[in-house]
């Protein structure tokens, strides 16, 4: 009886660690609320959208919760006195929708914003954080690994209890006991050894080959240490007024050294070093006046004299800022960001998450084919005010009799190969 217990649970264990593979890929909800609620909302104060931290708590249900983010336009039109009442407080601005994402991972997404506290005085510890941000697991994950661990110490106490008792019930009997077999030379043993590890395998191997040339987290050393959360952060710098391209062109375009002067011909010191400590993401300070010295180097810029160095011909001893790439993708791929800002009203922070907060830029995104396809399939196409559209006079008649709620970049052919493939 006990060897059958003893089978049973090794046949549990085997079956509870095979089927539940995808559960160590668990819905995270910080990456979540990152790429789906960070560009309209903050956990703990109003931004575009309220703040999320106990929103739970303030909704009618958890299954209206579940309903509005999924849709909110057929939660509002169906005369949902919350529903409209939140719609008109807040200028009546339509939230968009996610039909994609599962209650799971909203309620992951839950759990992540109920965590999230104040920050304490900022002592850098952000910049190392956002270095870190790829590697925090979910609580799940350690529960499956517990639950495996033990059941399979569970299996062997069973396994090694049953061998002693046989061997008690045979020396009783007087029956001549067999040498044991040792457990790595057990058929059965090496057999399901075989067969996890051939799982196992093409599991780490398929996620590892889906990851090729992905650079998720990718935050390489610029030649100047720019920070956007001082930028577009604190001093509220508009993203266009640097990246100028960003509404016109295939290309954001990083910004000529001129672009930069025309503030910093003034702005001649870092005085935020007291409120706001530049620091690396290796916990390593930086002098934010020395960093603006680096940019007159390469401008060319004397700041005693207020004016640009020349040579012997009149031309600007100046000098390219070598600042290196990290959004990058497959030369196969076609992105265009003036259809995305310009056309699709798609903010900065859909795709390069909350740049407003980082002193060292990182790729927040996995910008992969599946990323880029789910955000069309989820993201409502915006109409209003939008005459690019005007020509779908058939979804605009839709829209104002109600039979439709909304159009997403699906229905207008987002999801054509030749879209991004040329």
């Amino acid at each position: 009886m006990v060897r059958s217990i003893a089978q049973g649970m090794i046949a549990l264990v085997f079956t509870l660690f095979v089927f539940n593979l995808p559960a160590f890929a668990a819905p995270d909800g910080k990456a979540l609320f990152q790429s789906n609620c960070a560009s309209c909302h903050n956990p703990l104060k109003d931004a575009t959208g309220p703040a999320l931290k106990g929103v739970d708590a303030r909704v009618p249900s958890k299954q209206w919760l579940y309903d509005w983010i999924k849709n909110s336009a057929s939660v509002i039109s169906s005369g949902d006195k919350y529903a409209n009442d939140l719609y008109a407080k807040w200028n009546k601005t339509a939230m968009t929708a996610f039909p994609n994402l599962s209650n799971e991972e909203i309620d992951a997404i839950i759990t992540y914003v109920n965590s999230v506290e104040p920050p304490k005085k900022d002592d850098g510890a952000g910049a190392a954080a956002a270095s870190t941000s790829g590697q925090e697991s979910t609580g799940s994950n350690w529960i499956y690994s517990m639950v495996t661990i033990i059941l399979l110490a569970l299996a062997f106490i069973l396994w090694r209890v049953n061998s002693g008792l046989k061997r008690v019930a045979n020396e009783k009997d007087g029956v001549p006991n067999v040498k044991e077999i040792p457990f790595y030379r057990n058929k059965v043993v090496i057999a399901m050894a075989v067969i996890l590890a051939f799982i196992l395998s093409g599991y780490w191997i398929t996620n590892g080959a889906v990851e090729l040339g992905r650079q998720q987290n990718y935050m390489p050393e610029q030649p100047i240490f720019y920070s956007h959360k001082v930028h577009a952060g604190i001093n509220q710098v508009n993203c266009l007024y640097c990246h100028a391209g960003a509404e016109k062109s295939k290309h954001a375009m990083i910004p000529s050294t001129n672009v930069c002067m025309n503030c910093h011909k003034q702005i001649n010191e870092y005085t935020g070093a007291e409120e706001h400590p530049l620091v690396t993401a290796e916990g390593k300070k930086i002098d934010g006046t020395a960093e603006i010295q680096k940019l007159y180097k390469y401008a060319g810029w004397d700041p005693a004299k207020k004016d640009y160095i020349r040579d012997e011909n009149g031309n600007i001893k100046a000098t390219p800022i070598q600042w290196v790439k990290i959004h990058n993708l497959p030369d196969h791929v076609y992105f265009n960001h003036s259809q995305h800002a310009a056309v699709g009203k798609v903010q900065c922070q859909q795709c390069h998450g909350p740049i407003q907060d980082m002193d060292e830029v990182y790729q927040f995104s996995p910008l992969s084919m599946g990323w880029c396809i789910n955000c069309h399939r989820q993201t409502e196409v915006q109409f209003t005010n939008n005459n690019y559209y005007s020509i779908f006079e058939k979804y605009h008649a839709e829209l104002k009799s109600g039979k439709r709620t909304g159009v997403t970049v699906e229905d207008i052919g987002g999801l054509e190969c030749q879209k991004c493939h040329y």
